[in-house]
């Protein structure tokens, strides 16, 4: 089986995988990052998704072999003790209801302002539209976001 060398979280680890296999199932199932969750399978709910060099990628599409020499960030790395201003502005707006998607909209909302640190209401709609949320709080998301945008 083929060794792979992966940069997560600011830290080097070595894994055999199938070249097959998705990110998703080398983060949970061999390191035990179990914070990125697995929901579709196919890219479409965001639920497993991290950043790929500060871009919000959906790990459960990304197979390993294309993990290798790239910075990966799960929720566990964002900060080191849950203060990253996208986690502290969804405490405050009390965003999670069953917490299943929570971790995928973090990131995807972490990376996006990043890129686009004051943005719009439209914006940030249609930066978040790709995460499913079962339990609707998106206006609560569209609210935690906007906080995280102004600290």
């Amino acid at each position: 089986m083929p060794t792979y060398q992966l940069k997560i979280n600011s830290k080097t680890y070595t894994v055999e995988a199938e070249p097959d296999t998705p990110l998703l199932w080398v983060l949970r199932d061999h390191l035990k990052l179990i914070g990125t969750k697995f929901g579709c399978g196919i890219g479409q709910c965001g639920a497993c998704t991290v950043h790929i060099n500060g871009t919000a990628t959906r790990s459960c599409l990304l197979e390993v072999p294309f993990a290798v020499n790239v910075e990966i960030t799960t929720i566990e790395g964002l900060s080191k003790d849950g203060d990253h201003p996208v986690q502290q502005a969804w405490k405050t707006m009390d965003v999670p209801q069953c917490g299943y998607c929570q971790a995928g909209q973090i990131m995807t909302a972490s990376a996006f302002l990043q890129k686009n640190p004051n943005p719009t209401d439209e914006e940030i709609r249609n930066a978040m539209h790709g995460n499913i949320c079962r339990c609707a709080a998106y206006n609560n998301i569209e609210e935690a976001v906007k906080l995280a945008s102004k600290q």
